[in-house]
């Protein structure tokens, strides 16, 4: 029989109601989380790896490459299967796109969560676990890196992304849907990734910064960035990929400082282009030496640049690793 290791890093799975301090918050461990369903050690023989017990948005870039380092070393023993991730949802899609840029065994990976609590009627933690072993024991999952695994339904990790706060549907994947879903008695891929971008480094940037852009946003975050010693930027544009004329002066200066920025979409959907050519535009960025980040949202091409500049932090070199590597 095949060995799934679950590595268990806390979130909502994990959580039960407590009165005291008036919410949920992370109680359970691995092993209380498997419990809730003894008929999974039929399936494949079980492994507990009780990571961290944290809330989504208490993991950090850190963690994530000590979960990387791991996983890795974990499914390069033969008996292994594939992995199981178990991590809250507010910050599950960019610990994914993390795995994902850092997997190279054709081995899968899983990164499940719950929307709903233990203490709750409807947890659905137990079947996401059910589901997310099903997909890590079955041939056809293999070769496709990290998948992002709720609601039964299969995402690519590089796709998926919470569209809700509390939906059990939250992630979806914008533009092209997801891989495939689990039913009943199978494992179903309607499609397979065709591409899948992977970075090779020993080390890890945490010093970039993400900024959003609004209506009369300046530059004055980016320079205080700066000043602080960032060593990348990330924008969060308008549309294809724009931004108010007022912060024009400050990512200038970023870039005369050798900085990377790179620039996403503040959009659910949809890619950046250099489509329009007015002051504060795609073009206008493009030919600043700024650099697109495809269809990535904010805080996943801050997780690819963050991996990138381990390799380099030519602002050139870095054009060349991110575009050329881009989904759509």
């Amino acid at each position: 029989m095949q060995t799934v290791p679950f590595f268990f890093t806390g979130g909502t799975i994990s959580m039960k109601h407590d009165a005291a301090r008036g919410g949920a918050v992370p109680a359970l461990s691995g092993a209380e989380i498997l419990s809730h369903d003894p008929e999974l050690a039929q399936l494949a023989n079980l492994e507990v790896v009780d990571f961290a017990r944290l809330a989504g948005p208490q993991i950090t870039p850190a963690h994530m490459w000590d979960l990387s380092e791991q996983i890795n070393a974990t499914l390069a023993r033969p008996e292994v299967a594939g992995a199981v991730v178990t991590h809250g949802t507010d910050t599950l899609e960019e610990t994914a796109f993390f795995l994902d840029l850092r997997h190279r065994s054709p081995k899968p990976v899983i990164v499940i969560g719950a929307m709903r609590n233990a203490s709750e009627l409807s947890y659905d933690g137990p079947a996401n676990v059910r589901a997310a072993m099903r997909v890590a024991i079955d041939e056809a999952s293999r070769g496709q890196g990290v998948f992002v695994l709720l609601n039964e339904t299969i995402h690519a990790a590089a796709y998926a992304t919470k569209m809700d706060t509390q939906a059990i549907e939250t992630f979806q994947s914008p533009v092209f849907g997801p891989l495939g879903i689990v039913d009943k008695d199978r494992v179903f891929f309607a499609r397979t990734l065709k591409f899948r971008q992977t970075i090779d480094t020993a080390r890890l940037e945490d010093r970039v910064d993400l900024f959003q852009m609004y209506a009369g946003s300046d530059g004055r975050f980016i320079d205080h960035a700066r000043e602080l010693g960032a060593r990348g930027i990330v924008i969060e544009g308008t549309g294809r990929g724009n931004v108010p004329p007022m912060t024009l002066p400050a990512i200038q200066r970023a870039i005369d400082a050798g900085l990377p920025v790179l620039i996403s979409t503040r959009c659910a959907q949809g890619r950046v282009l250099d489509t329009y050519a007015y002051e504060g535009s795609g073009r206008d960025l493009r030919a600043r030496g700024v650099i697109f980040a495809g269809n990535l949202t904010g805080p996943k091409a801050r997780i690819l640049l963050m991996l990138a500049l381990g390799i380099t932090n030519d602002p050139q070199a870095l054009r060349l690793l991110i575009e050329a590597g881009q989904y759509f």
